[in-house]
């Protein structure tokens, strides 16, 4: 059974110091003098604050968060994509209906990503199936590409069609899309949001897992556990305002602000590895450093390859469960963690389809397990995923479809 590790570091509810506001993208870490950032920091505004201290945390979310961590979900055991926290069901009877060959239509924010392009093929896997068993007819999907307009165009000519019997939503962004989530809604066509929210609950599930709250301090309190007070951690993210980004930071920041850590920069690299890696080594040019933070696994190895072109000890390291990094943790035999946002995510909504055609009652808000990859069990996820490329993410939850493994390996 996973073990519930301590969360007394994050019972207090003291007002945390925002840590680092100041770092921005540079290849080239740089020291500023105290007014010189008291400048940058007028001229930036509040759009550019981020942590614990920032619009972007709200504490009843966060406190939600940590405590589902440790709430048993309910549903089959062997099948975490099919569980729910704490859920409040909603009658879907009146979107029952009778046969099958259903058009279920997908409008995917992008697989722009490696954990996205790991989780769309683990959805038509999932699809494949119920095509299989006569339930699905036709699957179309429209891919974004990241971008939003595409996207409301995309919504709207599935709502215009009037011919899907199901629409499922990976949004791009969050408020942007939600006028179109609405008009989709509206149509009386059932809809289902996933992985990324809207500004609505419209829609007749929404499927996420735990959250970014959850996320960041699984890795801020793994790090907390395993450092010496006063020890230097160094945070690399990706992008400002995205909220799950920014949701993960924020609680990092709020764990590490009540702990004595000393946050020496919080850095943005854009998930290149390249930039990553020159980042690492500029500010260990400038002293030590104890622990890594990262709010994505992107590039992860290259931060680790830093410390070894250094010759410097590891850092106690907060990666993700992708290949890459679970394989260069074992290499190395650090002191790590692996945070995960459950990629098995993407197989649910295309079930929950097959429960709204059928009548059955789902989840409101459908709340998946997030459970972090620790070290007792690292060697069981590096072996049920031997043959997988680097690029793969270990919680992908697809072992039983019977596109297994090769969907994956080949792609």
């Amino acid at each position: 059974m996973k073990r519930v590790r301590a969360r007394a570091l994050v019972a207090g509810a003291a007002t945390a110091v925002l840590l680092g506001t100041a770092a921005c993208t540079t290849d080239t870490p740089a020291e500023i003098p105290p007014e010189a950032a008291a400048e940058e920091t007028a001229e930036e505004g509040s759009e550019s604050e981020s942590g614990a201290n920032s619009e972007w945390f709200v504490q009843a979310d966060y406190d939600r968060e940590l405590a589902q961590r440790d709430i048993e979900p309910e549903g089959p055991a062997d099948q975490p994509w099919l569980q729910a926290i704490e859920p409040e069901y909603v009658d879907t009877s009146e979107y029952a209906s009778p046969g099958g060959d259903k058009t279920l239509c997908f409008s995917n924010a992008s697989v722009s990503n490696p954990w996205r392009v790991t989780g769309w093929i683990t959805m038509q896997q999932q699809v494949e199936v119920l095509k299989e068993q006569g339930v699905i007819g036709e699957f179309r999907v429209s891919d974004a590409a990241d971008d939003d307009n595409k996207q409301i165009s995309d919504i709207q000519a599935f709502v215009e069609n009037g011919d899907c019997d199901a629409i499922i939503i990976s949004p791009s962004t969050t408020a942007t899309l939600t006028p179109a989530v609405e008009a989709a809604c509206e149509s009386g066509t059932p809809v289902i949001v996933f992985d990324r929210g809207v500004n609505t609950d419209c829609m007749v599930t929404f499927i996420h897992p735990i959250g970014g709250y959850a996320y960041g301090a699984d890795g801020a309190e793994y790090l907390v556990e395993n450092l010496d007070p006063g020890s230097k951690v160094l945070a690399l993210r990706i992008l400002p305002g995205v909220d799950v980004l920014e949701h993960r930071w924020a609680a990092a920041d709020r764990i590490f602000s009540e702990a004595d850590i000393d946050v020496v920069g919080v850095e943005f690299t854009g998930g290149d590895a390249a930039q990553i890696k020159d980042i690492v080594t500029q500010y260990l040019q400038r002293g030590d450093i104890h622990g890594i933070w990262m709010d994505a696994g992107d590039g992860a190895v290259a931060a680790v390859e830093a410390f070894e072109d250094a010759g410097k000890p590891y850092p106690v390291f907060m990666g993700e469960d992708e290949m890459s990094f679970l394989r260069k943790w074992e290499e190395t035999g650090m002191n790590a963690i692996a945070a995960v946002y459950s990629n098995f995510q993407w197989r649910t909504p295309v079930l929950a389809a097959q429960m709204i055609w059928e009548g059955q009652e789902v989840p409101e808000e459908w709340v998946l397990p997030q459970d972090p990859i620790e070290s007792d069990e690292l060697g069981a996820y590096l072996e049920a995923n031997a043959d997988m490329p680097s690029l793969h993410y270990a919680k992908f939850g697809g072992e039983d479809l019977p596109g297994f493994p090769e969907a994956w390996t080949d792609r």
